[in-house]
């Protein structure tokens, strides 16, 4: 049968050269799907066989970053199974690889590579900071492979190899700064680990902070992994400021709040207040150690609807009772889901590649968990749903405020002279 198909092809190619110079790839391929209709070729890459299409999956299950990343990885199983349940995609199943790239960009970048190029995987979920989506982003740029980034970022990027279903600073921020301003005072200190996120973050907040006339006494950053917070906690104390501004991160943030409850301050008084303090984190800290601190996110575990309901009803019971969701592990879960929708939106076995699946992607609208989200088509970011929420001593959040409608990404919203558009990053 290989034989024959490829007698075929060279017959079309003595034949009618110059024809076929346009159309022998989308005809070969034609020909490979009818014949074998459970194995998809581009580009000389096998990305299904089997009946099975293989995608990615890297999150850290060991090291630093490995008290959040683990849950990003059962959201995102969770997904793929779910799916797999239902009858696949056009009948083919999803296989997930899974790699550990143990909390090291480094080795995020390897393993990335060994899923596009040994395993030859259609698409990869994955990462959790900055430093490795940066470490990775060169690998799927030169690969035309296509990466789902499930986390709240910095934004300042604008790629057509990454799907983000993550918050953006202007998603965060907007409603969360003047929010606090008004609540607790203008003397803010900033603290965030040592790296692109926190401090493009604080870059942001600090020309919102500008605008409303306040003071910022302390900016300061911690390498990943840090746990000894003594001298930042005695600076708080002097300080007094009326917020603390916080983008630390994976552990860090565990010995952070830790400290800060054993140094006896007050939450009312001197609240921190995070873009990336989770019900994960708070689960690791103990409720104690978190409560009256606050977070801003898209989704928080008490959110009420149908949609989440299902959602942490299903993680519980294959995951454990004492599991908790979150607003990463969220994104993680409903990006497998637009995966889905776009395989189904291109149909044919024959057309599916990683340049299809991001095209199929924008303008892709699902319910998720928080409300219904959407790519949007331009920079493949999402539109999603910013609420303000109150950590109690139980480990879960008071939602505090809301927004009545989603909120379009905006990646360069601290860069009002470039946008992110469907042909590039442009000066406007």
């Amino acid at each position: 049968m290989k034989k024959k198909i490829k007698d075929k092809i060279v017959t079309l190619t003595s034949n009618r050269r110059g024809f076929i110079k346009n159309t022998l790839t989308a005809s070969a391929l034609g020909v490979a799907a009818a014949s074998f209709p459970h194995v998809w070729m581009k580009q000389g890459n096998v990305y299904a066989a089997k009946n099975e299409i293989k995608v990615g999956v890297l999150f850290s299950l060991t090291g630093g970053l490995a008290i959040i990343e683990e849950s990003l990885h059962k959201a995102t199983i969770m997904a793929i199974e779910e799916i797999n349940a239902s009858g696949g995609v056009n009948g083919m199943m999803l296989k997930a690889i899974e790699a550990d790239p143990a909390s090291d960009p480094a080795t995020f970048a390897a393993k990335a590579r060994s899923l596009i190029l040994k395993d030859k995987c259609v698409t990869v979920f994955g990462g959790y900071t900055s430093a490795s989506r940066k470490a990775v982003l060169p690998v799927f740029e030169k690969q035309k492979n296509l990466y789902f980034y499930p986390t709240l970022y910095e934004g300042r990027e604008c790629s057509k190899n990454v799907i983000y279903t993550g918050a953006v600073p202007n998603q965060q921020q907007d409603e969360f700064i003047p929010y606090l301003v008004k609540t607790y005072g203008k003397r803010w200190s900033l603290i965030g680990s040592n790296y692109i996120y926190p401090k493009e973050e604080n870059n942001y907040c600090k020309l919102l902070l500008k605008k409303l006339g306040c003071e910022v006494l302390m900016e300061e950053y911690v390498p990943l992994g840090h746990s000894e917070f003594s001298s930042v906690v005695n600076k708080f104390k002097n300080d007094k400021p009326d917020v603390i501004f916080s983008t630390v991160v994976g552990d860090s943030v565990v010995a952070l709040h830790k400290q800060y409850r054993a140094a006896g301050l007050d939450p009312e008084k001197m609240p921190m207040c995070s873009l990336t303090t989770s019900e994960n984190e708070v689960a690791a800290m103990g409720g104690d150690a978190a409560a009256g601190h606050l977070t801003s996110a898209p989704y928080f575990m008490v959110h009420e609807s149908d949609e989440n309901e299902k959602f942490v009803s299903a993680y519980k019971k294959k995951w454990g009772s004492d599991k908790v969701t979150h607003f990463v592990s969220e994104p993680a879960y409903f990006g497998v889901g637009i995966f889905k929708q776009a395989l189904e939106k291109i149909g044919n076995a024959g057309d599916i590649n990683p340049t299809a699946i991001m095209e199929a992607c924008k303008g892709q609208e699902i319910m998720a968990p928080q409300g219904k989200v959407k790519i949007d088509p331009d920079n493949l970011h999402c539109y999603l749903w910013p609420k303000i929420g109150i950590c109690k001593s139980n480990g879960q959040y008071d939602i505090l405020k809301k927004t009545d409608t989603w909120l379009k990404p905006v990646p360069y919203a601290a860069y009002p002279d470039q946008t992110c558009t469907e042909s590039g990053l442009i000066k406007v």
